[in-house]
């Protein structure tokens, strides 16, 4: 009740305030990130206390007082708050990034690619398959030959093979989880953002080639935009990963200052540079951890969680605010099979690579549950179409939002129960997670 109390308060607080801002006085997108982590860390405990995932309480949060319902969060203010998300994504990029060591790779790299291999085909051909079987009730694909509504069912197929590193990592943080299922899982997601670009560079070409459609000039490149977005994202993210270990080696002073200013600054320049910013930054986070001497490399973690923990907060509630409901409510028809075939195609496909790559039992059972979510690079991709294809890519784009807003929900539920039931959820973890609104917590 204290909770629900606090929410109603904030809440009218927000209407009182609020007319202020509209009227010139300003600061209004301060007062709406204020509110939206003091309201979202609410209901991120609300839904704690009967076992949810943080992360849900925060998609809530931004769905109840953003745009579809009750409009606290304007689209304004939204708008107003993208560099959080921004700075959010390339946090949550480092910090994957230095999860994952050079040992650990050679170690299971093998499993991780077959198992991604497995995954993304398997997916890539049942929604596929099942765009075709629904063309009859799909905008984009009514009254198209049959060559082109496979092509296009290609193109949403390549949208719906990613995975989301940004809730991954944030589930990884809330549990702290470090066994098989949580190892395998985030490197799977992670590899899986390099695969999906090059994935999705070669479907765009071909689809261009079988159903053309009137593009503006600027367009014309952007095949070749998406390949520089993936080798040049590695060559400048190894360059900022070698510059923070330096850091690291004869300064190491101001740590959560710096970890801000290298997330800052490291966003900025990829977005001057044109490369993918989650790319950049998780192969910044890579290399300063496989650079610099263990102690050294944790404690940069540690400052970056501590500074963090706000931003992550916002970013899942902007997450939840750009959710259409009316779009979904609009198109579950369609919505509902597509994810459930997505959801088979990911259990068989992992299951298959889990086996074929030889891990545990407890992998082959489990990290499929950890792909379901989906954020990040996969908004970036499905603008791409919607300017690529300006008529059939915006229709194709509003149906993948839709899915994207199921997955995005149920995905941190499925992975949290997963690491969960493989036992890698400790239960001082999961009490910690109900009592501060620290790292642990996002």
């Amino acid at each position: 009740m204290r909770r629900i109390l606090i929410l109603v308060l904030l809440l009218g607080g927000m209407q009182l305030v609020l007319p202020l801002g509209a009227r010139g006085y300003g600061g209004q997108w301060l007062l709406s990130f204020g509110f939206l982590v003091v309201a979202a860390d609410t209901v991120g405990k609300l839904g704690a206390s009967v076992g949810l995932p943080t992360i849900v309480g925060y998609l809530a949060t931004g769905v109840l007082f953003g745009p579809s319902v009750l409009g606290t969060l304007s689209a304004d203010a939204a708008t107003q708050l993208a560099p959080v998300s921004s700075l959010a994504i390339a946090l949550i990029a480092f910090l994957a990034g230095a999860e994952l060591r050079w040992s650990e790779l050679r170690e299971r790299g093998i499993l991780i690619l077959k198992i991604l291999f497995t995954e993304m085909s398997f997916t890539l051909i049942a929604i596929t398959a099942v765009m075709f079987a629904l063309r009859e009730y799909v905008p984009f694909l009514t009254g198209m030959d049959s060559a082109t509504v496979v092509a296009l069912s290609l193109m949403f197929a390549s949208l719906s093979v990613v995975h989301s590193p940004a809730v991954t990592m944030a589930l990884l943080t809330e549990t702290k989880a470090k066994g098989p299922v949580a190892r395998t899982t985030l490197g799977v997601v992670l590899v899986s953002d390099v695969a999906v670009i090059v994935l999705f560079s070669g479907v765009l070409a071909l689809v261009r080639a079988m159903a053309p459609e009137t593009a503006s000039s600027s367009d014309q490149v952007s095949v070749t935009g998406l390949l520089w977005e993936v080798g040049g994202a590695v060559i400048i993210g190894s360059i900022i990963g070698a510059g923070v270990a330096l850091y690291l080696r004869f300064v190491r002073r101001e740590l959560f200052l710096f970890a801000i200013l290298v997330a800052f600054f490291g966003d900025e320049i990829a977005r001057l540079s044109h490369v993918e910013a989650l790319l950049t930054m998780l192969t910044a986070g890579f290399v300063a951890e496989n650079v610099s001497e263990h102690t050294l490399g944790e404690a940069l973690r540690t400052a970056m969680e501590r500074s963090a923990a706000p931003v992550f907060v916002v970013f899942f509630a902007l997450a939840g605010a750009s959710l259409n409901i009316a779009s979904l409510a609009s198109l579950w028809l369609l919505v509902i099979p597509i994810v459930l075939v997505r959801f088979l195609a990911l259990w068989s496909g992992s299951v298959i690579g889990a086996r074929w790559g030889k891990s545990s039992e407890v992998e082959k059972k489990y990290v499929w549950l950890g792909l379901v979510s989906q954020a990040g690079v996969a908004i970036g991709l499905a603008t791409i179409v919607s300017n690529v294809f300006p008529g059939r890519g915006g229709e194709m784009s509003t149906l993948f939002l839709a899915t994207l807003a199921v997955n995005q929900t149920l995905g941190p539920i499925f992975f949290r129960y997963a690491l969960s039931k493989s036992g890698e959820v400790m239960e001082e973890n999961q009490t910690a997670e109900m009592e501060v609104p620290t790292p642990a917590t996002v």
